[in-house]
């Protein structure tokens, strides 16, 4: 039997068709046939190749007359008709989205699970799980928005907005809000320090020992903070008290006082208080209802909340305003004033845009 000639190569194959045979990112059936090419181009013998790379003899032939129809294209694999698809990807995101994505209530529940819908399809749940991550479906997350159904909505946004932007001279503007109900917490084990490859950890059982309100100003100019922890409570009484506080640590000017609607804000004696002579500097500006995040004192708290109370230790209301206290002149000494970035136009679109896009889909 006559041997088979060596295989000619096309122009530029022999150095892709090595790169095929070596490199780990290409597929093991195709790296083997790019080896059986290039042996065959070497005039190696059919048999020897078949052993050399671990298959028949028939196979080495195959491919190799794969190669001089298509080239390089034609080792690649070759699309397979297969048995068609049983499970409808096109009904499986229908049956998610009917409803609003809302179950049937026989079931009993809020929201789709891919177990749930595989067992109402009869399919597996594996198989919904796919087609949901290809579709970008996620039932099991949710996402808050919410807008506000203030009839001065534009007014008052553009009014603390230009305060940020563009303060009155000669006055002080102020971001004022409290923060209720902060728990004097005391665990109940001694927590355990932070250790190379360990966070620090803490027991989940602890001990109430009492709430306070923690009343605070941001001067928007420099962002130093006017405070008060020793209020029990958040009524009219106790942010009257503040208020004088707040007005006797900047004297002779006129202060400009961003508020949101709290009850309390509005009550009858804080509008007797405002109208005595002494007061008259001072002006209250309210954000839309629902729109308390436009209070920029509310970056405070939870700046304070984050580095000082919910990770603190407090064995009573007295330690829990203490800690507050000496965080507060720590952070009056590095305070810097934030920055406001985005006009009332910006802001109103946006609003706009929740109230006629509620979802993503």
């Amino acid at each position: 039997m006559s041997l088979a000639p060596a295989l000619v190569l096309r122009e530029g194959d022999r150095q892709r068709l090595a790169d095929l045979a070596r490199l780990p990112s290409v597929p093991s059936g195709l790296a083997k046939r790019a080896r059986i090419v290039l042996l065959a181009a070497d005039g190696m013998p059919n048999a020897q190749i078949a052993r050399a790379v671990g298959v028949s003899r028939p196979t080495v032939i195959g491919w190799r007359d794969r190669y001089q129809r298509g080239g390089i294209k034609g080792l690649e694999d070759e699309r397979r008709s297969g048995r068609p698809a049983e499970i409808s990807e096109a009904d499986v995101v229908v049956a998610t989205l009917a409803d609003g994505g809302r179950p049937p209530e026989r079931l009993g529940i809020t929201h789709w699970s891919a177990r749930f819908l595989a067992a109402e399809l009869g399919i597996s749940f594996a198989s919904v799980a796919r087609i949901w991550r290809k579709w970008g479906i996620q039932p099991q997350r949710v996402e808050t928005f919410k807008f506000s159904t203030d009839p001065e909505l534009e007014p008052k946004i553009r009014d603390v907005v230009g305060l940020y932007l563009d303060p009155p001279d000669n006055a002080v503007v102020l971001s004022v809000d409290e923060k209720s109900q902060i728990q004097a917490l005391d665990r109940t084990a001694p927590m355990l320090p932070l250790r190379p490859g360990l966070p620090e950890r803490r027991t989940h059982d602890y001990r109430r020992h009492g709430t306070t309100t923690l009343f605070a100003a941001l001067e928007v100019a420099t962002g130093k903070i006017t405070a008060d922890a020793c209020y029990p409570r958040h009524r009219h009484q106790e942010f009257l008290r503040f208020l004088a506080k707040a007005a006797a640590a900047h004297p002779g000017v006129a202060l400009h006082i961003v508020l949101d609607n709290y009850a309390a804000h509005k009550h009858p004696q804080v509008r007797h208080w405002l109208a005595k002579p002494a007061n008259k500097r001072i002006t209250l500006h309210f954000t839309p209802t629902g729109c308390s995040w436009l209070n920029m004192v509310e970056i405070f708290f939870s700046i304070i909340t984050r580095q000082a109370i919910r990770r603190g230790t407090f064995r009573s209301v007295k330690e829990l305003t203490a800690a507050i206290g000496a965080f507060i002149d720590a952070y009056n000494d590095r305070c810097q004033p934030f920055t406001w970035t985005k006009d009332a136009d910006q802001l109103l679109v946006k609003s706009d845009r929740q109230r006629t896009n509620a979802t993503r889909h």
